[in-house]
C-alpha cells in the first residue's frame, strides 16, 4: 500500500505518546504527518518546540493555505480547526469549537478522509473525550488504514473506548506498536 499521509489524533495524555512516535521516526520518513492535538487555546508558542526536541523530523504549524509538503511534521495550530483541501493545501478555521474542541480531531479526520481516501493512515490516541471517533470512523469508511491506541496502553482511555464502539479497526496496538507500524510504512 502506498500511503499519502498520517494523520494523528490526541487529548490528555497522548503528548508522551506523540513524542515518543516522533523520536523514533526516521528522517527519511517522507509522509506528511498531520497531528491534531487537543492543546490550551491561549498558548501559541513552545508546543512546536517541545515536539521538535525529541523529533528527527521537521515540525511546523501551518498557515492557511499553506502547500502540504512530504516529510513535513505538520500540528494543529491552538485554536484553529484544520482542514486539508485535496491533499494539497491547508484550510485553517476559528468556526465554533466541536467536542468542546478547537482543533477538532473529528473535523480534521473528516477532511483527511475525503482528500486521501485509501491513502490514509488514521490513529486516534489517549484523550478524555469522544472528540475523533466520528472521523475515524469516516477514515474507516473511506478505505483508510485506522489504528486505535489500546486502552490498555492510553493513560485515558474514553478517546480509544469512543473509537472501539463504532469501528472494527485495522489494528489495535500499544505504543510501540504503533511506533512499529509507521516504521514500516511505505
Amino acid at each position: 500500500m502506498q500511503y499519502k499521509a498520517v494523520i494523528i489524533g490526541g487529548s490528555a495524555g497522548s503528548f508522551q505518546v506523540v513524542t515518543k512516535i516522533l523520536n523514533s521516526m526516521p528522517k527519511n520518513f517522507d509522509i506528511p504527518m498531520f497531528l491534531c492535538l487537543h492543546r490550551l487555546k491561549h498558548v501559541r508558542s513552545g508546543f512546536v518546540e517541545a515536539l521538535s526536541l525529541k523529533s528527527n523530523l521537521t515540525i511546523v504549524e501551518p498557515f492557511d493555505k499553506d502547500t502540504i509538503k512530504k516529510g513535513i511534521v505538520y500540528l494543529a495550530p491552538a485554536n484553529y480547526h484544520m482542514y486539508f483541501q485535496f491533499g494539497q493545501k491547508f484550510s485553517l478555521s476559528t468556526e465554533p469549537s466541536v467536542n468542546h474542541s478547537r482543533p477538532s480531531i473529528d473535523l480534521s479526520f473528516f477532511s483527511a478522509a475525503n482528500s486521501y481516501r485509501d491513502k490514509l493512515i488514521g490513529i486516534i490516541l489517549s484523550g478524555a473525550n469522544k472528540d475523533g471517533a466520528q472521523g475515524i470512523k469516516r477514515i474507516k469508511e473511506l478505505g483508510g488504514t485506522v489504528i486505535v491506541q489500546d486502552p490498555n496502553d492510553a493513560q485515558i482511555k474514553t478517546m480509544p473506548l469512543s473509537a472501539l464502539e463504532l469501528i472494527t479497526p485495522d489494528h489495535i496496538l500499544t505504543t510501540e506498536g504503533i511506533i512499529n507500524f509507521l516504521n514500516n510504512v511505505k
